[in-house]
């Protein structure tokens, strides 16, 4: 396997130059769960409390995301999700990641994002959301196990 050492890069493996550096290679697995419901009466977003942090071992490494929960509105009216790296929401900053309408039913929501954070510094990655028409928007519970896993993927 050929590598390159570089001064300013630090240690760099050329495309498919050997299994353990090929691109696209998860690097490592980090997650993070909670099981408690909180609501809020927010139209702004505000953390679940949902959160994972992990520190890249390469600045080309891209992070990819996944994030699943249960949420749910006392009334008519939609409720939004997000994803945010550090203090950067990652979504549209009104809308989120994604837009759910429901009343009085709980609805299991996956997101997933591939991030590029272009660092080797650890980042966080946090779930956020917000009631859409004055409603109140819960998310998670007691007997819902809601989930975080963050995946660092080799470029």
């Amino acid at each position: 396997m050929s590598l390159i050492l570089d001064g300013s890069a630090g240690v760099t493996f050329p495309s498919g130059s050997g299994t353990q550096a090929a691109q696209s290679k998860v690097l490592q697995v980090v997650s993070g769960t909670i099981q408690t419901q909180i609501s809020t009466t927010s139209t702004s977003f505000v953390s679940t409390g949902l959160t994972a942090s992990i520190t890249p071992l390469f600045s080309t490494s891209k992070i990819y995301v996944v994030a699943n929960g249960v949420f749910e509105t006392t009334t008519s009216g939609n409720f939004y999700a997000t994803i945010y790296r550090n203090s950067t929401n990652v979504g549209n900053a009104t809308s989120g990641m994604t837009q759910l309408n429901s009343q009085g039913n709980w609805y299991s929501n996956t997101m997933t994002y591939l991030d590029s954070p272009a660092t080797t510094s650890s980042t966080s990655y946090t779930v956020y959301y917000r009631q859409g028409a004055g409603n109140t928007a819960y998310f998670g519970g007691d007997s819902c196990l809601c989930t975080i896993t963050l995946m660092e993927i080799a470029q």
